[in-house]
């Protein structure tokens, strides 16, 4: 898929039952091949939430998501789901919210490691100092998509919405 920042590859897997989405990265990555019916109308829809997202349409995602790792990594990912489109928190943040304040480095590696960047949105997490570190997509993709949920948040508040 093509976007402002760059090709996404997006996979789909319907192993196990229900299509769902399972891979999300920047550049373009070698398929597995065809894609059953049902994962073609997850990718489908991935696109089209997507194309909204990048329009400025769409603030968050409602799609079907299979997110494979350790406990650990599902609560951090299901962390990160919740921060708010247009914000920012720091790895120590996440780290208590994860219920392990300690844990800043085991976070920032959790982060890393998350399968479906911008649907969960892992480039909302910043240094402790407030800025951008680390992100598998490169520091100007991840400046990209906060710079621009940060412009839509303006554009949503003085329209009333």
């Amino acid at each position: 898929m093509e976007t402002p920042v760059g090709p996404l590859t997006l996979e789909a897997s319907a192993d196990g039952g229900e299509a769902r989405l399972v891979g999300l990265w920047f550049g373009v990555r070698v398929g597995r091949g065809d894609a059953t019916a049902g994962e073609a109308a997850v990718l489908d829809e991935v696109e089209a939430q997507l194309a909204a997202y990048f329009t400025g349409e769409r603030r968050g995602f409602d799609l079907p998501v299979r997110l494979v790792g350790t406990t650990f990594r599902q609560r951090v990912w299901a962390e990160l789901a919740r921060i708010p489109y247009g914000e920012t928190i720091s790895y120590g943040e996440l780290a208590r919210r994860v219920g392990d304040p300690k844990a800043s480095r085991a976070v920032g590696a959790a982060n890393g490691a998350n399968p479906v960047s911008i649907i969960v949105p892992c480039h909302r997490v910043v240094n402790s100092k407030g800025e951008l570190h680390g992100y598998g997509g490169g520091l100007e993709r991840k400046r990209w998509l906060l710079d621009h949920e940060r412009a839509r948040v303006g554009l949503f508040a003085s329209a009333g919405g």
